[in-house]
């Protein structure tokens, strides 16, 4: 019996590590590459192993970094379950949708500009092959023809006249839908027999709505091993989820070898501590002013952490209550499957909401906005609100034409309640935004460049930290230090390789037996 390393190992993405045993082959998760588009196409399409040879798919939690690459298995031959949480199985439907559009508008991007890139050349060349300038005129203006955006129909139509490479998306959003019959939805610490002697229980890892720790069981030679894979491991404190599992059975305590995430393995997060007064002071501050607030959020997990946040501070008299919109379509889609899942919020959740017969992410004051129509009237709306939306880097979504509407004025506020990364549109707003609060607001406005025009950043800029989903250094030590667990040996993965390494001196160093795998690496279990 063995493990192969297959993905996330030495980065954070593409989550998959495969164990073979004798009698079965089963994959702790089947996620997506994310980074540079032509890298990430091309290492995602690749699958080192025949998807029938895979007995079940051991999903951790329905970030697409985890499964985004199921529906090229369930496309290709696959035929066994995806064992996962219900809650898991739920988000992922919506997740996995959302991941297919984006693959076929990639798509369909990438062959508008194969065509239009192909008509600039021939409308420049000479001979029987050149065609006017305004006839490419036409062309490209054709491709463009459909109200909503590109015209696939054309496109393709040029793309075969002329025998063009076209670009197919990964997967469809029909092969995201049949997907979704593999899954199969268990409760935590209940156990499932996915092989014919391997034995799965899922436990709460404290990561988002849904997510576990996959702790398997395999007799094999009249021996047995056993594997945990922590999946992300969450924070501890959080609000409407529990925190990641202290307490495991007793015949799942001795550990032969521990797959653990090391997102944060060298780094500290700021406390864990209540947000509301911050939220409270914002809120205050900004109705003075007479503006409104916009909150940039992932759709799945810190959308509905502002919701509860926003609902206790109006349940208990704190702030002006103004209207809330919820402008993400995604978000949406996932607050619904928050509300349908309280088996997983955790107790402070259970006596604040659901024992006084309250959902937690509705009430009066909160509206969640379908259509783009309804979206474009709130970005002309002046009076005081808060809209939260995606995307949470500010790189797309419905949160780029609030911007723009309201970021040069004064009177309105960005809250950033999230990781920023480099060379993203929310990184500059943090920076130019946080170097002109420091400033005072004095001297010359800031601008900042979106949609191909200048913006002057007049919005006050606020970061509210304390959000991220991950455990840090000292959270992922507590998990280790205060769980029941008996740990024989320690895989560090899903880490940017100084990450991994560092977190691994430092398990050493507390005389646990760590080491960094490489990927495509295998250890032998027995």
């Amino acid at each position: 019996m063995y493990i192969v390393f297959c993905g996330a190992v030495r980065q954070v993405t593409g989550s998959m590590h495969m164990l073979v045993t004798d009698d079965d082959v089963l994959l702790f998760d089947c996620g997506l590459f994310q980074g540079k588009r032509k890298e990430s196409a091309e290492r995602n399409r690749v699958i080192p192993f025949a998807p029938e040879l895979i007995s079940s798919i051991l999903l951790s939690h329905a970030h697409i970094d985890h499964c985004g690459r199921i529906p090229l298995f369930t496309k290709d031959r696959f035929s066994g379950r995806i064992i996962c949480t219900r809650a898991t199985a739920a988000a992922a439907a919506h997740l996995l949708s959302d991941s297919a559009r984006i693959q076929e508008s990639d798509a369909e991007y990438l062959n508008y500009k194969t065509v239009k890139n192909f008509m600039q050349k021939r409308s420049r060349s000479s001979g029987k092959t050149k065609i006017s300038h305004n006839e490419a005129k036409k062309i490209k203006k054709l491709l463009q023809s459909k109200k909503n955006g590109l015209n696939t129909g054309e496109i393709n139509r040029l793309l075969a006249k002329y025998n063009l490479n076209k670009v197919e998306p990964l997967y469809t959003s029909n092969d995201a839908e049949n997907a979704l019959d593999f899954f199969k939805g268990y409760p935590y610490k209940h156990p499932i027999e996915v092989g014919k002697n391997a034995i799965c229980t899922l436990y709460d890892a404290g990561h988002i709505l849904g997510s576990a720790m996959i702790h398997v069981k395999v007799r094999e030679k009249g021996e047995q091993y056993s594997i945990l894979f922590t999946g992300d491991i969450g924070r501890f404190d959080k609000p409407i989820i529990e925190d990641p599992t202290l307490d495991f059975a007793e015949e799942d305590r001795d550990i032969d070898l521990l797959i653990m995430e090391s997102t944060y393995g060298n780094r500290l997060h700021e406390p864990v501590i209540d947000l509301k007064p911050m939220l409270k002071k914002v809120i205050i501050e900004n109705v003075k002013r007479g503006g409104s607030i916009l909150i940039p959020a992932f759709a799945f997990g810190r959308t509905q952490e502002i919701i509860y946040y926003l609902h206790e501070l109006y349940m208990e008299g704190k702030v002006p209550k103004i209207p809330i919109y919820v402008d993400s379509p995604l978000a949406n889609k996932l607050t619904k499957v928050f509300g349908e899942h309280p088996e997983t919020y955790d107790d402070e959740t259970h006596e604040t909401f659901l024992e006084n017969g309250k959902n937690p992410f509705l009430f009066p004051e909160i509206n969640f906005v379908g259509s783009v129509e309804e979206s474009m009237a709130l970005n002309r709306d002046e009076r005081p609100h808060i809209v939260i939306a995606g995307s949470g880097m500010c790189e797309g979504g419905r949160i780029l034409h609030h911007l723009r509407h309201k970021i040069q004025s004064e009177r309105n506020t960005v809250l950033i309640v999230g990781y920023m990364a480099g060379n993203t549109l929310g990184r500059r707003l943090l920076d130019l935004g946080l170097e002109y609060e420091k400033s005072g607001r004095k001297g010359e406005v800031p601008t900042i460049r979106f949609y191909n025009s200048e913006y002057q950043l007049k919005a006050h800029i606020i970061k509210l930290g304390g959000f991220s989903a991950h455990g840090d250094k000292n959270e992922m030590t507590r998990f280790l230090k205060e769980s029941n667990l008996n740990i024989r040996k320690i895989a560090v993965v899903h880490g940017e390789e100084e990450q991994s390494l560092s977190f691994a001196e430092y398990l050493r160093q507390m005389s646990y037996d760590a080491f960094v795998p490489k990927l495509g690496e295998s250890v032998r279990l027995g």
